[in-house]
């Protein structure tokens, strides 16, 4: 299995403090962890602070 986050960092909230913002988003994301099965095909949008969409995740291959 293969795990993809993918956020766009030329836009916004991102382009005007991409440390801060990528680290948001990833404690967000990182604290919802357990919510998801990360099974391949799950997936999200990924959204910044002002709950813009910039990127999402997704899990793809095969179980093993």
């Amino acid at each position: 299995m293969k795990f993809i986050l993918e956020v766009t960092m030329d836009d916004a909230a991102l382009a005007k403090d991409p440390a801060g913002e990528l680290g948001r988003i990833l404690r967000y994301w990182g604290g919802n962890l357990r919510h998801y099965a990360l099974r391949p095909g799950d997936g999200s949008v990924i959204y910044d602070s002002e709950y813009r969409e910039v990127g999402r995740w997704s899990v793809a291959g095969q179980a093993v």
